[in-house]
């Protein structure tokens, strides 16, 4: 009973960090609580399916970005469902930088387009989506007794130092 405890510290750990980093928002409670014992595998389904979509369209962000001369009102589109997907799932920092990116596309400023991305997305999103996995598994990780203990400890221990690496130090434009 100690391991799951301390399981449980660990989850509310981690997941305070994501909110105080600014990965997750209030919506993602909102998410958390749609999940009963009719759909037990909700959050998960949904969050799985939140980082298909936007992985795909992070691929059409970048094609958009390499048209010339860019579509901006294709690029605002693409941009427009990220922002909407990362709000019901409660991607906070998505979200408010989808936001910033859809400002320089009504700008048409292809130059604020390309600043606002950060070369560490591609490494943000499969993190993000790790760290939501663990959470949504959380009551699984649990029943399985020592075995998953460990296996959240080697997580938790691999992850949290490349969220915190990876949170900007300054405000800034990027995208994810």
């Amino acid at each position: 009973m100690d391991n799951a405890s301390g399981l449980q510290r660990q989850l509310a750990c981690m997941k305070k960090k994501l909110f105080d980093q600014g990965f997750l928002d209030e919506q993602f409670y909102q998410l958390e609580e749609l999940q009963d014992e009719s759909s037990p595998n909700f959050v998960e389904e949904v969050v799985t399916l939140f980082f298909r979509d936007s992985s795909r369209l992070m691929a059409n962000i970048d094609q958009a970005l390499e048209q010339c001369p860019p579509d901006f009102h294709r690029l605002d589109k693409f941009l427009h469902r990220l922002k909407g997907s990362a709000s019901s799932i409660g991607a906070g920092k998505m979200k408010n930088e989808c936001a910033g990116f859809r400002e320089f596309c009504s700008e048409e400023n292809l130059e604020g387009c390309f600043s606002s991305l950060n070369p560490r997305s591609t490494q943000l999103l499969p993190l993000l989506f790790v760290h939501a996995s663990t959470l949504v598994q959380m009551p699984e990780i649990v029943s399985e007794g020592e075995e998953g203990a460990h296996h959240l400890e080697a997580e938790v221990g691999e992850l949290l130092p490349v969220a915190e690496a990876s949170r900007p130090r300054r405000q800034s434009n990027s995208l994810w």
